[in-house]
């Protein structure tokens, strides 16, 4: 599946690793389409919670990593002891589960209770990023300026106090 998203770059300006990860994510959905499940929860503007089923794992069969915008999830159980099972229901395959993250969410905890993996993520925006107010300054003052610039020789301004 390829989507054609140039509408939307026409009135954009740096999205163009939108369609990629797209592309990405549609492939990694088809991969491991449905083990473990898990749901993903916004619970704050800036929080989030992304919670997968994993009966018949521990937290020693998980391993949790975040490089770059990749939060990667896998699952191995140990099996040192041979079992007979009459019926297997509960899978305890291994598993690889990705997710891609916006910039600057980073993942702060993973815990683990009652079979179910939680993993707390928050997005952090730097000061830099952050909206601010730009002042204009005034024509004067920007002719002033533009014109102590141009010029290589310092220029002394004299002022008039003016006493009413």
């Amino acid at each position: 599946m390829n989507l054609d998203l140039t509408p939307l770059f026409r009135t954009s300006v740096g999205f163009d690793r939108m369609a990629q990860l797209m592309n990405q994510a549609h492939r990694m959905d088809q991969a491991n389409a449905s083990y473990p499940p898990y749901n993903i929860e916004s619970l704050d503007e800036n929080q989030y919670q992304i919670t997968l089923a994993l009966a018949g794992f521990t937290e020693n069969d998980i391993e949790i990593t975040s490089e770059q915008n990749t939060l990667v999830i896998r699952g191995k159980v140990q099996n040192d002891v041979e079992r007979k099972f009459l019926h297997r229901g509960i899978a305890t395959r291994s598993f690889e589960r990705k997710f891609q993250l916006a910039d600057h969410v980073r993942v702060t905890t993973a815990t683990m209770e009652n079979g179910l993996l939680h993993v707390q993520l928050v997005k952090e925006i730097p000061e830099a990023m952050k909206p601010r107010t730009i002042e204009i300054n005034g024509n004067n003052k920007a002719l002033e300026s533009s014109k102590q610039t141009d010029s290589s020789e310092t220029k002394v301004k004299v002022v008039k106090n003016h006493v009413a």
